[in-house]
């Protein structure tokens, strides 16, 4: 004879189990920061990635970093700081924020887990990519609502969906054409002065690379430990 009452069981343990997995799912394809920021994430060969810019304004103990607005102040740092595209908060939500290399090198900007990747970690992703001759355009936002019109093709095959976030110049000013690229630091300095960075250009399918002053402000995108 059927027992009901262990079919009901069985379907509740179940339905339980799957509310599980996909709440676990759900859970494992965002991530939040101290300000309570929630990012995507996404998965590039086995290196997952926060698909948005970090914005926060605090480290991950709680701490916060310094606002800096004037370019003075701005240019004559060597310590962390932070700020917004053309010091305007409206830029927040979209772009996320613009940090100098001495925030990056608390290794505190990122959540706890997570870290501003390294200029090796950099390359295993333009490897993932294909290369960095064609990665670019691989990671830029398809179509034209933020990036420049260009003959160049997005395809946005991961969902990195790179944005024209500009930056701040070492001596504080900001570019009269912000919109036209994107730079993110990476955690490797190169001297006393320089660290690595890494950027899209709007007429370019190129993964850039240089080198440049730690004052500058770049955008952050976070990796997992």
């Amino acid at each position: 004879m059927i027992d009901m009452t262990e079919i009901k069981n069985f379907r509740v343990t179940f339905f339980l189990i799957l509310f599980c997995n996909r709440l676990f799912f759900l859970q494992a394809q965002t991530v939040s920061d101290v300000d309570d920021n929630i990012y995507s994430t996404i998965t590039v060969g086995k290196q997952i990635w926060m698909s948005e810019n970090l914005k926060t304004t605090r480290y991950n103990d709680g701490n916060s970093i310094p606002l800096i607005i004037g370019d003075n102040s701005w240019s004559m740092l060597e310590t962390p700081a932070y700020c917004w595209l053309n010091n305007d908060i409206q830029n927040k939500d979209l772009y996320g924020a613009l940090y100098n290399w001495h925030a990056v090198d608390t290794k505190k900007l990122c959540p706890k887990g997570w870290h501003v990747p390294a200029n090796s970690e950099w390359i295993t992703f333009a490897i993932a990519l294909g290369d960095e001759n064609t990665a670019g355009a691989k990671i830029k936002e398809a179509g034209t609502t933020h990036w420049k019109n260009t003959i160049r093709i997005s395809t946005d095959e991961f969902g990195f969906t790179a944005l024209p976030a500009g930056m701040r110049l070492f001596y504080g000013s900001f570019p009269e054409f912000p919109n036209d690229y994107t730079v993110w630091w990476t955690s490797t300095g190169t001297s006393e002065a320089e660290a690595w960075n890494r950027g899209l250009f709007f007429s370019s399918t190129k993964l850039l690379k240089a080198k440049e002053n730690k004052k500058s402000g770049f955008s952050v995108r976070c990796i997992r430990d």
